[in-house]
């Protein structure tokens, strides 16, 4: 990378690292100072970045010191966008206020920051005064415990009314401990249900006093969602800026995908044509929902190649009476437009909207049906590819740095660049960097594949599998973290390791507890093992000796029938390119890079990652899985795993208590403004064939899971590679196991569950199938949750 003049010996920005690096009481890392240059240089020379910078880097650092310095001297400030509260917590809760204190010598002046998030995270003072109507559906309960449940209603709405007379903020995240989503709802608007300027309480309004003190800071941090829509509008809401940085930048695709998602419900049409009916006659409005209800339930579930005659009939008549009732809505004068009228003119304006969409059949949206027993019958539609639009909305007019710990998959960037609309005639200029770790993984890790295995079934684990995971936890003495894929076979993984260890090495298994204190019981006690699936593939933060063995029963492949992953493969086909590599390996590799990485999480870390599905190393498209991975030593040797765990076991130090983090209380609440949004594939034309495969050696590594302490270098050197493992044909038929029909009572620790996997862009069959519930089910608690 060369150097740019801005980041010479004497520059001012190396003072600030400095101070920043004593500050937060580290010690210098070349990756973090090679991606501080590289950050100041894009600013400096107006050109787009991509950084890969692995876990331990300190990438935080290494952006927000020269986004102060590019403030400093624009006068600009500039945007961090992450994808997830909890990033965005740490940055303003724990990063920026330190940088502040610390860099305030070297600058003359204390550096200055902001958050900005969506509407809906804030108290509305009109609603509070009594300015909307309560909101009837929010009021009634489907199932079970009325009465109760409308007491605790109650009680959080007084607490809340009571909590708005204190806050200075209006912010939910202010409110510690939190409230229900039915009860803020009961004091939060929309930003479709916002009055705006004409609002009698403007001038208290906690959105717009929080906006208007961001357009004099430094760094402002918001979310990918708020960030899209924002660009997508025209910049209105954030304040005017040259300089964009995007952290978790994996996830941005997923992010926009989920503003412009769409669907049309008989109930949403329904409910629209109720709001509106003090104002206007909306029968015609419900007539028409009932005709579309009755439509939809007639045609089958699926992607829908254009829209059926009755269908498209159905939805011209929704359309049409929409269009009309939306003008009888329009107030004579701006004053005279009140909450209960914008409530309704919103909702009867997203039917038209999406009405229109659908008919107007863009090139790139994918419509489908889809049917649960709790909702019905939905139209919905998706873009099937953003990546022009992220291209023109977020590439356009600013400098923008891309950021992650997973950006390069398959060993190059073009994947993930692909889908920024970064690749192709008419791509703005990039580069790409991977400033790598500081962790030393050949000699900390190993990558182990049981190629013994039979390849995963439609019948759930193997017995061979469940064997195998035996004989890995006795190994390792417990300290076993296990992925996977679905929660129904986590629970029977559970229930074998709970009958063969009995009171021997403890198995917790998500759901059992609040997912903190699982993990805090899992980090105290090595012989004890946590087993899950979705939040521990990538939320799971357990340094030392506690978590010496990562199990992954199967590579994550998305599901193959769904309607947007088998649009794009099959987009990417018709083009000569490999859809499956494209979409469903790409979305696997992603996966694999998390999971894998919850092994080692600092610099004397040691441990396996085993894989127990052997298309690790027999498919075709193993060598590009592999190369996404950590550059852990890689090996299909059984019993070389099994004595270096149990190395690792009798040398292990005393574990290490998980770091606390500073994540608001709302992190853990619902939020579809803020977190929760629908998946998107990797468009792209990568072919398997570009790909080697990684060498799994039968012998022993050099120091690969050994203590500093131990020279096991000279005990047992690296071998010579031996031949790759001889390529197979690919195998793209993704197995998906039926959900079995149970429940029982939802806890915090399900909803988290459930949060996580809409956040990963499951849809319902799926998140029912993770969570070991009948779809119905899952369809009730989404409603409930405001997460449908």
């Amino acid at each position: 990378m060369p150097a740019s003049n801005s980041t010479s010996s004497s520059s001012p920005i190396d003072s600030l690292m400095e101070a920043a690096v004593a500050a937060v009481g580290g010690a210098p890392r070349p990756g973090q100072q090679q991606m501080t240059e590289a950050v100041a240089k894009a600013f400096d020379d107006e050109h787009h970045l991509l950084v890969q910078a692995g876990t331990g880097t300190g990438k935080s650092l290494a952006y927000l010191v020269p986004s102060i310095v590019h403030a400093n001297a624009t006068g600009k400030p500039v945007i961090v966008a992450t994808a997830t509260l909890a990033l965005q917590a740490q940055i303003v809760g724990r990063d920026l206020p330190v940088l502040a204190e610390a860099l305030r010598p070297v600058l003359g002046r204390r550096p200055t920051y902001g958050l900005v998030k969506g509407r809906r995270n804030y108290l509305c003072q009109h609603k509070l005064v009594g300015g909307y109507p309560d909101d009837e559906e929010d009021s009634l309960f489907s199932t079970g415990a009325v009465d109760q449940q409308l007491g605790r209603l109650e009680k959080e709405i007084v607490r809340l009314r009571e909590w708005a007379g204190e806050t200075d903020t209006g912010d939910r995240d202010d409110l510690v401990p939190g409230v229900s989503e039915r009860a803020w709802r009961q004091v939060s608007v929309t930003a479709h249900e916002c009055l705006g300027s004409t609002c009698p309480m403007v001038q208290e309004c906690f959105v717009e006093k929080a906006r208007a003190e961001a357009r004099d800071v430094d760094v402002v941090v918001t979310n990918h969602s708020f960030m899209a829509i924002d660009s997508f509008e025209g910049r209105q809401m954030l304040p005017e800026h040259d300089a964009l940085v995007v952290d978790e930048a994996h996830e941005l695709v997923d992010r926009v995908t989920s503003t412009i998602t769409d669907e049309l419900t008989a109930g949403m049409v329904a409910s629209a044509a109720k709001k509106a009916a003090r104002y206007a006659d909306t029968q015609e409005l419900a007539d028409t929902g009932v005709f579309l209800g009755g439509v939809l339930d007639q045609l089958a579930e699926g992607r829908l190649l254009g829209l059926p005659d009755n269908l498209a009939l159905a939805v011209q008549r929704v359309h049409d009476s929409a269009r009309s009732l939306s003008s009888d809505l329009k107030p004579d004068k701006p004053a005279d437009n009140d909450g209960p009228r914008q409530t309704a003119r919103a909702a009867v304006d997203e039917v038209l909207e999406n009405a229109a969409r659908l008919l107007e059949a863009r090139e790139l949206d994918v419509a489908w049906i889809s049917r649960s027993e709790y909702r019905g019958s939905a139209l919905n539609v998706a873009p099937m590819s953003v990546a022009m639009l992220v291209r023109d909305k977020i590439f356009g007019d600013r400098t923008v740095v891309m950021t992650s710990a997973t950006l390069e998959l398959g060993g190059s960037f073009d994947s993930v660049a692909g889908t920024l609309g970064l690749r192709g005639e008419g791509s703005p200029a990039w580069e790409g960097l991977d400033v790598g770790s500081p962790f030393d993984y050949p000699q900390q890790a190993i990558a182990y594949v049981a190629k013994h295995l039979p390849p995963p079934g439609r019948d759930g684990t193997s017995d061979q599998a469940i064997d195998e995971i035996e004989t890995l936890i006795r190994a390792a003495g417990g300290r076993t973290l296990g992925l996977f894929s679905s929660m129904r076979a986590a629970k029977a993984a559970t229930e074998a390791m709970r009958e063969r260890f009995g009171d021997e090495f403890p198995v917790l298994c998500q759901g059992d507890d609040q997912m903190g204190t699982l993990v805090k019981q899992f980090a105290a006690d090595p012989k004890t093992c946590l087993f899950g699936t979705l939040t521990l593939w990538q939320g799971v933060d357990v340094p030392g000796s506690a978590c010496q063995l990562v199990i992954i029963d199967r590579i994550p492949f998305p599901r193959p029938d769904d309607p947007i992953t088998s649009a794009r493969s099959q987009a990417i086909a018709e083009r000569g390119g490999n859809g499956f590599m494209a979409v469903s390996a790409t979305h696997a590799a992603l996966r694999l890079s998390q999971g894998a990485g919850r092994l080692i999480r600092r610099s004397n870390d040691r441990g396996v990652v085993a894989f127990l599905d052997n298309r690790m190393v027999t498919a075709r498209y193993a060598g590009f899985l592999q190369k996404s991975l950590p550059p852990f030593w890689p090996t299909t040797d059984r019993d070389l795993v099994l004595r270096a765990l149990k190395r690792l076991d009798e040398t292990a130090d005393a574990p290490v208590a998980p770091a606390k983090k500073p994540v608001p209380h709302a992190a853990s609440k619902p939020d579809v403004q803020e977190r929760f949004d629908a998946e998107a594939g990797r468009v792209t034309s990568t072919d398997a064939g570009d790909y080697d495969e990684l060498v799994f050696t039968d012998d022993e590594p050099a120091d690969a899971v050994e203590t500093p302490e131990r020279r096991a270098a000279e005990e047992h050197p690296a071998p010579e590679p031996l031949p790759a493992v001889p390529a197979v044909p690919a195998e793209t038929d993704v197995v998906v196991e039926p959900a079995p029909a149970q429940g029982g009572e939802w806890t915090s620790d399900d909803d988290e569950e459930l949060s996580d996997g809409v956040s990963l862009g499951l849809d319902v069959d799926e998140l029912a199938d993770h969570l070991d519930r009948p779809v119905a089910e899952v369809e009730a608690r989404l409603k409930k949750l405001n997460l449908g």
